[in-house]
């Protein structure tokens, strides 16, 4: 996904002269061809994450889009206040991407395990979360970021996932994405890199994705639940805070509420230290 992530951006940023990238001394062997292309517009605020997000606000406010860009926790949970105070409150024009969201990174550790940033960064109420399930998603996700500037939090997997769809979505906040036909009365409902998982245990049912969701678009999840007898939800951070527990505040009060089972991973893997799949498996995501 991150390949995909720094291809669309530089494919924008050579259409829209306001768009630039700011990272935390990382993204080596990545973020070069964007570094390269438009240095005019390409800082390296170094292990500064705080700095870095708070640079990202001041140009924001100048008019520029400004990414950030590091790995899992840095620039979401370290960076906290700022993204509450400078970004999210005066809805500016900052995307804050994460690499390495869910497990990615297991190996080194809980220190980067990205499993609590949906219910830190869904928690911010201008802030749209883009969580693709495949880099396809990843270039959609940008193009609607880009094409609606604002507070935003781009999570994105760490490299090699498949690719699920044969074109490039139409996504928008809210709007569930066809990724698998099967059963429509009872699906499964994505977000994220999750989206594999989701493929892996349909069983015939139908396979969806949100890529893009916010507190404000909660208001479309009753019509759309509506329509299915049973969704189970799937994500890769864990159930308190998560996708799952967002999807069910949507539908609170309705009788679909009754209808959704999440599926997370189980809070035993943050005392673990094992690969991507290893952790999924043990975590319960994946069978």
């Amino acid at each position: 996904m991150r390949n995909a992530f720094i291809d669309e951006l530089v494919t924008l940023a050579d259409a829209h002269d306001h768009i630039a990238l700011i990272v935390g001394d990382l993204g080596y062997n990545v973020i070069e061809p964007f570094a390269d292309r438009f240095p005019d517009r390409f800082v390296n605020a170094g292990v500064a994450e705080q700095n870095m997000t708070g640079l990202a606000a001041g140009m924001a406010s100048e008019g520029y889009h400004v990414f950030t860009y590091s790995i899992a926790n840095f620039p979401t949970f370290r960076c906290a206040e700022q993204i509450r105070n400078d970004v999210d409150h005066h809805r500016l024009p900052v995307t804050v991407v994460a690499v390495g969201g869910g497990v990615s990174y297991g190996a080194l550790g809980y220190s980067h395990h990205a499993v609590q940033d949906y219910a830190l960064m869904r928690s911010m109420p201008n802030m749209v979360i883009a969580s693709p399930g495949d880099p396809l998603e990843t270039r959609a996700c940008l193009r609607w970021l880009v094409a609606n500037p604002g507070p935003s939090y781009l999570r994105l997997g760490k490299a090699g996932e498949p690719q699920f769809h044969a074109e490039i979505p139409d996504v928008s906040p809210g709007r569930w994405v066809p990724v698998r036909e099967g059963t429509q009365d009872e699906v499964m409902l994505s977000t994220g890199a999750a989206l594999g998982a989701a493929i892996g245990r349909a069983a015939g049912k139908a396979v969806w994705s949100l890529p893009l969701w916010s507190m404000a678009a909660k208001v479309q999840q009753p019509d759309q639940m509506a329509q299915r007898a049973h969704v189970t939800t799937l994500e890769d951070h864990l159930a308190d805070g998560g996708f799952g527990s967002w999807l069910m505040e949507s539908v609170a009060g309705t009788p679909a509420a009754a209808h959704i089972q999440p599926i997370a991973l189980s809070a035993d893997i943050c005392d673990l230290v094992a690969g991507q799949s290893t952790l999924n498996r043990i975590g319960g995501l994946t069978l």
